[in-house]
């Protein structure tokens, strides 16, 4: 596993189309961050993607984030492990934004869980 640092966190690339997001505590995802994030995944990840979103830290979204995070059409599938009701609230608002967008997210408790479920995909 390849581990890579980005100004909001780590991404642990997992195997070719499969990584792992990590967002540092505090940090507050906005377009710019967005932009760097999608960057790396087009650079460094082969098509279609999934991802895991291991969010074991808390942090937020400013709304126009929210719109484009999981907008990007090279994402096939992405699997959220949230351990807290905040966690869980959080990627349920970003889904509820996206409501329209047709995104194929689940969240589970258990990374494993959701490695599994992604490897399914």
């Amino acid at each position: 596993m390849e581990t890579y640092k980005l100004s909001f966190g780590i991404i642990n690339k997992i195997g070719k189309n499969i990584a792992e997001v990590i967002v540092n505590e505090g940090i507050e995802m906005d377009t710019v961050k967005v932009s760097e994030y999608h960057d790396f995944l087009l650079n460094n990840l082969e098509a279609p993607f999934l991802l895991l979103v291991n969010r074991k830290h808390c942090y937020t979204y400013t709304f126009e984030a929210q719109k484009i995070i999981a907008r990007l059409e090279e994402i096939k599938s992405i699997a959220v492990v949230a351990n807290t009701s905040g966690g869980v609230l959080s990627t349920k608002t970003l889904i509820n934004v996206n409501g329209n967008a047709n995104l194929n997210i689940e969240l589970f408790r258990e990374r494993e869980e959701a490695l599994v479920w992604l490897n399914k995909e």
